[in-house]
């Protein structure tokens, strides 16, 4: 199946991720698959409780929102060839 990754109540594939990404940067980039180390964890659950106990902080974002203002930031700092 691959990696999980959780975002907030969502989880999704490390494949999902690399493949929306793909998508919203009109990339023509190739995946490449390779084995996992023997001791990964093939799950994640991500666990903001500290953040938000410490900084008062939590995700306000979905993370195809973030991606995509993540992506206009690039767009607008990085120079195109």
């Amino acid at each position: 199946m691959g990696l999980l990754i959780q975002e907030t109540l969502n989880e999704f594939t490390i494949l999902e991720l690399v493949e929306k990404v793909i998508e919203m940067t009109g990339s023509k980039s190739k995946i490449i698959f390779k084995l996992l180390p023997v001791d990964d964890t093939m799950q994640r659950k991500s666990d903001n409780s500290l953040a938000k106990v410490k900084l008062n902080w939590e995700p306000k974002v979905q993370l195809v929102e973030g991606q995509g203002k993540t992506i206009t930031y690039f767009k607008s700092v990085v120079p195109r060839d």
